[in-house]
């Protein structure tokens, strides 16, 4: 496949996930043909949103939309997933920590967005940080999954979850009651809804111990932004087969709905070579790891398995975050070093 190459610099920051533009009012605003979401790196979430827009005239131009989260204005960090929902768009936090651990209670948070009032001047944001949750819910799944999680080694057992605890317990934080020592750290990194309204995680890590990528169904997502909505509760938890080279660990890095009722997606490594990362030293097979474009069909089996297609090799590409498939072409975007690339085949 042949690519174009498009590169922005937004914010001085690199970009996760690709969500395309449905709001007519967003793209009159900017006189824009189509356009699509991004959510940048390691900031609060206000602080991260951005809009890669095609102009009529064919130029591509990127804009930071200024948003505001009210009381929670800083105290997330790291979205890593944009979905669509019931005319929101949603963002979901990693819920995972930096290379080295421990885990970040700031990571762990879903915030929406109206897009329509992206028009506007400054974006209202709402914003749920639910204090390892998910984790609990997500964790709890996997352990009555039909399938094995590759168990974290030594080393990312104590810095994600054993230093977590520590941490925790030593601030009298009320959330070291959802962790256990046992459980497996979470990177989310994809996500979409469900025709039903439940939300598909796909993670980045853990992966089975076969080195498939794991789904996992979250119900209870827009009712975390309603008056006594409750928390989310995790359903089943898939494995996708038929995508992982032999001998590879390879996670989710994005998913979104197809126009056949399926779903696209992007898998790849379980973490970056080079930046010191726990899971690359205990899971060495996870990091020379190249992206791969797949496709799946929504018919898991008895054993919540479902196989997937590679539709194409994007080596050598290996951090490539997000996907869509518009108009019969596919955009994806890739993790670059203080810029954005928007790649359109």
């Amino acid at each position: 496949m042949t690519l174009r190459l498009v590169e922005f610099v937004v914010a001085g920051n690199e970009a996760s996930d690709l969500l395309p533009v449905r709001s007519p009012a967003l793209l009159r605003r900017y006189g824009a043909r189509r356009g699509f979401w991004t959510v940048l790196d390691e900031g609060p979430v206000e602080c991260c949103l951005a809009l890669l827009l095609e102009r009529a005239d064919g130029d591509w131009v990127a804009h930071h939309v200024p948003a505001d989260a009210g009381a929670e204005n800083g105290r997330t960090e790291d979205g890593e997933a944009l979905a669509h929902h019931d005319g929101w768009v949603y963002v979901f936090g990693s819920h995972f920590g930096s290379k080295a651990g421990p885990l970040r209670p700031r990571r762990a948070f879903v915030a929406r967005f109206r897009e329509d009032d992206a028009a506007a001047d400054t974006l209202p944001v709402q914003v749920v940080r639910n204090r390892f949750r998910v984790h609990r819910a997500v964790n709890d799944a996997l352990l009555k999954a039909p399938f094995t999680a590759l168990p974290p080694g030594d080393r990312v057992r104590r810095r994600f979850i054993v230093e977590t605890l520590a941490r925790g317990t030593d601030r009298a934080k009320s959330w070291v009651s959802r962790l256990s020592e046992d459980d497996l750290p979470l990177n989310v990194e994809a996500a979409a809804f469900t025709p039903a309204g439940t939300a598909l995680l796909g993670l980045r890590f853990p992966v089975t111990t076969d080195g498939d990528p794991i789904l996992v169904e979250l119900a209870g997502v827009p009712e975390m932004f309603t008056a006594g909505g409750g928390w989310p509760r995790a359903g089943r938890a898939y494995a996708l087969t038929g995508v992982t080279p032999p001998g590879a660990l390879t996670g989710f890095r994005a998913v979104t709905p197809t126009s056949e009722g399926g779903y696209a997606a992007v898998t790849g490594s379980i973490d970056a070579l080079g930046k010191g990362s726990v899971l690359l030293d205990d899971h060495p097979t996870g990091g020379d790891v190249t992206s791969r474009h797949v496709r799946f069909g929504w018919a898991p089996t008895d054993d919540q398995r479902i196989a997937g297609e590679v539709v194409a090799e994007l080596a050598p590409f290996h951090h490539v975050e997000g996907l869509a498939e518009l108009d019969g072409r596919y955009y994806y975007v890739t993790d670059e070093d203080h810029r954005v690339a928007l790649w359109i085949g």
